[in-house]
């Protein structure tokens, strides 16, 4: 499935399960096969949200790359099931996650793993 953030660029996600969301954010030189298995695991309880980030995988990508629209793509994905959500962030993921919350974007809970 695709959803449009805010500069017009579509980001390739994947749901799986029910219940709450969470949202799954790989880290800087992965795509949503990275945390595939997790969101399987988590799939019985929540509604899992695996996706690539932009210019990863299926992801479309504009020029010049900037955190803050990485932050957009998140709150396209939030907005998309719901408004609010988890985020489980790994890596440059977990960094881009925290960000993401400190922004304000509808975050509900961080997990951040292994950030650099």
């Amino acid at each position: 499935m695709n959803v449009t953030s805010a500069d017009g660029t579509s980001i390739f996600f994947e749901q799986r399960g029910t219940g709450a969301p969470v949202i799954l954010v790989g880290g800087a030189f992965n795509d949503r096969t990275t945390v595939a298995a997790l969101a399987d695991v988590l799939a019985p309880d929540f509604t899992t949200i695996t996706y690539d980030r932009r210019g990863r995988g299926d992801s479309g990508d504009t020029a010049p790359y900037a955190v803050e629209r990485e932050i957009e793509d998140l709150a396209a994905l939030i907005a998309q099931v719901g408004g609010t959500a988890s985020v489980f962030g790994h890596s440059s993921g977990a960094v881009l996650a925290l960000e993401a919350a400190a922004a304000g974007i509808g975050i509900d809970r961080v997990v951040a793993y292994e950030p650099p």
